[in-house]
């Protein structure tokens, strides 16, 4: 998203690397979050229960709920 934003141009290499690093991020999560809810290694669960965190707080920020 910086990348258009900011009006930078990345190499091919780079583009890489952040998408990398963002795949990465996201299986942590979805990991982390099976584990807490007592689903350890069910990733498909894991990344419904992130998403609907990550949502619920961000409702939750704005006073919406």
């Amino acid at each position: 998203m910086s990348q258009n934003s900011q009006r930078l141009s990345w190499s091919h290499e780079k583009v890489d690397e952040r998408l990398h690093d963002i795949m990465i991020a996201i299986h942590q999560q979805c990991f982390d979050a099976a584990e807490e809810y007592g689903q350890p290694g069910n990733l498909a669960m894991g990344a419904n229960i992130a998403g609907f965190v990550k949502v619920a707080d961000a409702m939750l920020d704005q006073g919406l709920v």
